[in-house]
């Protein structure tokens, strides 16, 4: 079991494999996750799996794999597709990340308000994948966990 990795999740669309790129320093574009996707230390993880609980099972299995789980919710989404206190049913030290903060229909109350039911007490770091904004605070959240 290697548990230096991350295990990210989020909903379709919410900008899981922008990030896993932008923390990686990878400058290609980012494509949809089709399945489990192991990048160096980051495991992403296809939006389906957060927003159907059919896959649930899948995402507890992985979880044994990885350390930090970062929970992913878009500033720009106005709903929450994981249940309330989800993050709890993991064995890992849960960030939440809030991304799309630069975007002009960014809510970033809504989207802390949103995050905070899934993980209520936990670190909440909000980043732009295009402009590098939080990327690094991120970056020191998650190693203060991996070392």
């Amino acid at each position: 079991m290697n548990k230096g990795k991350v295990l990210m999740i989020g909903p379709v669309g919410s900008g899981k494999s922008t990030l896993t790129k932008r923390l990686l320093e990878d400058p290609s574009p980012a494509v949809k996750t089709q399945a489990l996707n192991y990048m160096d230390w980051i495991i992403d993880t296809p939006g389906e799996y957060s927003e159907n609980p059919i896959f649930y099972r899948s995402l507890l299995a992985t979880a044994l794999e990885a350390r930090v789980l970062l929970v992913i919710q878009d500033a720009t989404r106005n709903r929450q597709s994981l249940p309330p206190n989800f993050a709890q049913g993991f064995p890992l030290i849960p960030v939440g990340v809030i991304t799309k903060i630069d975007h002009p229909d960014a809510n970033l109350a809504l989207a802390e308000k949103l995050l905070r039911q899934v993980l209520p007490q936990h670190a909440i770091c909000r980043v732009s994948s295009l402009t590098g904004e939080g990327i690094t605070e991120l970056r020191k959240a998650i190693f203060m966990h991996l070392s």
